[in-house]
């Protein structure tokens, strides 16, 4: 058995693992004051991270698991109505930043901030989706003016702490070798 084939799926099975935990520890630093953790969006970051990092499959995986699994551990985000419709939203940035991604023409720094602002739209929307199903569910009213506020009055701070940080990983791990931009097709190889 070649050994590059069976080390990628584990490489990249690790760096979501290591996703995950970042994920999972990041809110501690912002948690002490609430709304400062909720400006911040610190769960994103991973999740968009991994979906560009490790693929669509684990961004997926990831954004949805990791607010349930901080939810039933530590009780923070609480599981209902705010941990359910974060699980679907993270795993919305995860799969969006990694389906995107991938099929870009171009892995590059422009390409990079298409998918991630198209992730993040798309994310907040599924988001509200969610929330409006919950909230029928609960019987609450989930108004176009708290979605306006949730999703991104109050999260600015966090939206431009995404879309400074994840480039500047990216640039980071592609100046290193460690992940390569990719100028075209022709040079991806076959999955």
């Amino acid at each position: 058995m070649n050994e590059t084939k069976t080390q990628r799926p584990v490489q990249t099975l690790a760096m979501a693992a290591m996703l995950m935990a970042a994920g999972f520890v990041l809110p501690f630093f912002t948690g002490q004051i609430p709304q400062i953790g909720k400006m911040l969006c610190p769960l994103h970051l991973p999740v968009l991270l991994c979906g560009f990092l490790c693929g669509w499959k684990y961004g997926l995986a990831v954004g949805f698991v990791l607010p349930l699994l901080r939810s039933a551990t530590l009780g923070m985000p609480p599981m209902f109505p705010t941990g359910i419709a974060m699980a679907f939203e993270l795993a919305a940035y995860g799969f969006l930043a990694g389906f995107l991604y991938a099929r870009s023409r171009w892995q590059c720094v422009i390409s990079l901030y298409r998918c991630l602002i198209a992730a993040m739209i798309g994310g907040r929307i599924v988001w509200a989706v969610a929330r409006v199903i919950l909230s029928g569910v609960s019987g609450q009213a989930f108004t176009w003016q708290m979605f306006l506020s949730g999703a991104f009055l109050t999260a600015i701070p966090g939206i431009i702490l995404q879309l400074v940080f994840i480039p500047a990983v990216m640039v980071a791990l592609d100046r290193t070798g460690l992940v390569r931009f990719r100028k075209s097709r022709e040079t991806v190889p076959a999955a």
